[in-house]
């Protein structure tokens, strides 16, 4: 019965509604006589009939008028209810007009009963049927708890009522204050009760999940809590954030995985806005590598400070409409006016470069343009070395022809003491620039190292999530592998205002903060996914980890600086240093060398090349280069 009330269409469930109330205004008016006399069969004049029948004619009109029969019953809410507080209280007040304008026997004290009968008869079965409608949807959907009790946490809970797919059980909150209440009829416990509450979850078959409501909790805050909920075997989910709630980017109830930054507990440096606006407001600025995942974020970061144009050169051409598509909305967004320029090409033709350049005017190069997975650059060598040595090699030459102001290289921590040739060639890359920028002065170069990004096209974090939901294993190189990490937002940022301090031939390092060791990473994603480890003492566990062994020039630590004469700079996480580098005569006779030795596919030779040059590098093993071996 209640499901086919529930399906009904809507006119049929006004009708009924209708029809209910007109007879429970008579009725409860009945009723408040009854209870009035002490008897159940009052005698009731002809004029209190009369006066019956109008106040049940104006209060459909009433609750007509306010709203009560577009009211779903199943989603009432406090609104709704109010509108029938003010509903039942004009019923009430009709009653005693009528009545004292048609002389009707009706006595005072009966229409203050009437009000609680109305309110009662009108308001209990609306009451009954959401009790029974919020107990249906939720058979099926799980008991989790919310570790927040703030406005976000409340918020959630609010959401999640209606849900199908959660049901919130209690709060937890380290506040005091709030512990022991109750908000919203769920309990406020303490975090040291949380093991008694998953082991209750336990014994009733419930799956053990945590969602985190903790609003503009700092991120160091964040990490510390995730490492004691790391300890339980919890899943953990997290909410959006407060800003995309508010910009309507998420909704509160779109629950997802925990964010590895949260893991990392790193709270950002706020950008210098005097830094990130010098060489983009009102420039025209090109990136090069523009749909990677560096190069995208910097095309963002460049689009909000608001240059005359924006150049995008990028080689996959998906991958360049994707960005151009992304930045056209993110330009309508924010209500900002100027030209995306979107160029299919590569960074290893200097001319077309040039060209571009000069037709653009273009004053700032931002360099992402890299081949930057280590295994796929020993496998390919020379294409390797052409694009990331040649590549900026001509795209420096072409900025220097069109009068570019300042270029900037995005280099990485593994052109430091490399044992790749990725690392090596982006070191050699750092070469190029440097001597260019003692061969001439009016292009100023400057070289940006960091480390891994999470998120990006070669991060271990996104093969992790997928391993977990497989059913693992998880497949890590080596037990004792270490890495930095940064987020790529925070990165862009950097490299943007780490190329606005340079003077020429500069090399900033980014502070990236405590190294991370990839095997205890790969154990707080498995374990925050409500799940333990497989291993010989504990053979039940769900998800294995497997060491596969270091890839062809893979380290066990990557290194930011070949020498120990750092300086710090104004910004707190950019630093400077200053390494040794060869004349512009020199460099061009090892890049010559090296282009000959590319041109006729001599693999050994470039290698040798790449030996000799002031990169350090420390070639690991046979070049596992695949048409060489072949």
């Amino acid at each position: 019965m209640i499901r086919y009330l529930l399906n009904a269409p809507r006119p049929t469930k006004r009708l009924i509604s209708i029809s209910y109330d007109i007879l429970a205004v008579p009725l409860s008016i009945y009723l408040a006589l009854s209870l009035r006399h002490g008897t159940l069969t009052p005698e009731v004049p002809s004029s209190v009939w009369t006066s019956i029948g109008l106040t049940t004619i104006a209060s459909i009109i009433i609750f007509m008028r306010l709203g009560l029969y577009r009211a779903v019953v199943r989603f009432m809410a406090e609104r709704a209810f109010g509108s029938l507080m003010v509903g039942s209280s004009l019923s009430a007040l009709t009653l005693a007009t009528s009545s004292f304008l048609i002389q009707a026997q009706m006595p005072r004290s009966a229409v203050i009963i009437y009000l609680f009968c109305v309110l009662i008869f009108i308001g209990a079965p609306r009451l009954f049927i959401r009790a029974i409608v919020s107990q249906m949807s939720k058979n099926g959907t799980e008991q989790v708890l919310i570790y927040g009790a703030g406005q976000q946490g409340i918020a959630l809970a609010n959401s999640l009522m209606t849900s199908d797919k959660f049901r919130p059980l209690a709060f937890i909150d380290d506040n005091k204050k709030k512990q022991k209440s109750v908000i919203h009829g769920l309990r406020v416990y303490s975090p040291n009760e949380l093991d008694d509450l998953l082991d209750e979850q336990i014994s009733k078959g419930q799956s053990k999940k945590v969602l985190l409501a903790l609003g503009s909790a700092s991120s160091s805050k964040r990490k510390r809590l995730l490492e004691q909920l790391a300890s339980k075997k919890v899943e953990v989910l997290t909410t959006p954030s407060v800003n995309d709630i508010i910009s309507g980017r998420a909704k509160i109830e779109e629950v997802k995985k925990v964010d590895i930054e949260d893991l990392l507990g790193r709270d950002p440096v706020p950008p210098r806005s005097e830094l990130i606006q010098q060489c983009i407001t009102d420039q025209v600025v090109a990136v090069t590598g523009a749909g990677g995942s560096i190069g995208s974020e910097i095309c963002r970061q460049v689009l909000i400070q608001k240059p005359n144009k924006l150049v995008l050169i990028e080689l996959n051409e998906y991958s360049l409409y994707a960005i151009e598509q992304e930045l056209n909305q993110l330009k309508d967004a924010e209500g900002i006016e100027l030209d995306i320029i979107s160029i299919l090409g590569s960074v290893q033709k200097e001319h077309r470069l040039s060209t571009i350049f000069s037709t653009f005017k273009v004053d700032t190069v931002y360099h992402a343009a890299a081949y930057k997975h280590v295994p796929m650059v020993e496998h390919n060598v020379v294409e390797g070395v052409r694009n990331n040595v040649f590549g900026t090699w001509y795209c420096a030459e072409a900025a220097i022809k069109a009068h570019v102001k300042n270029f900037v290289l995005i280099s990485t921590d593994k052109a430091v003491r490399p044992t790749n040739v990725m690392g090596t060639s982006k070191r050699v890359a750092e070469l190029v620039l440097q001597a260019l920028a003692e061969r001439q002065k009016e292009t100023r170069f400057t070289m940006v190292r960091f480390g891994n990004v999470l998120g990006s096209s070669g991060s271990v974090v996104p093969l992790f999530h997928k391993q977990i939901q497989q059913g693992g294993p998880i497949t890590v190189t080596h037990p004792d592998i270490i890495r930095y990490f940064m987020t790529i937002p925070e990165a862009a940022q950097l490299v943007i205002q780490a190329g606005s301090m340079g003077k020429g031939g500069d090399v900033f390092v980014l502070d990236m903060g405590e190294p991370v060791k990839i095997t205890a990473l790969a154990r707080k994603m498995i374990h925050l996914s409500g799940l333990s480890e497989k291993h010989e003492q504990n053979p039940n566990g769900d998800i294995a980890i497997e060491y596969s062994g270091l890839r062809p020039g893979e380290k066990l630590y990557e290194e930011l600086l070949v020498g120990d004469n750092v300086e710090g700079t104004d910004h707190p996480r950019i630093m400077t240093a200053n390494e040794i580098h060869l004349s512009w005569p020199e460099t061009h006779n090892l890049l010559n060398r090296l282009d000959k030795a590319c041109h006729e596919f001599h693999v050994d030779d470039v290698i040798n090349l790449l030996l000799e040059a002031p990169a350090a590098f420390n070639k690991q093993g046979d070049c596992p280069d695949w048409v060489r071996n072949a």
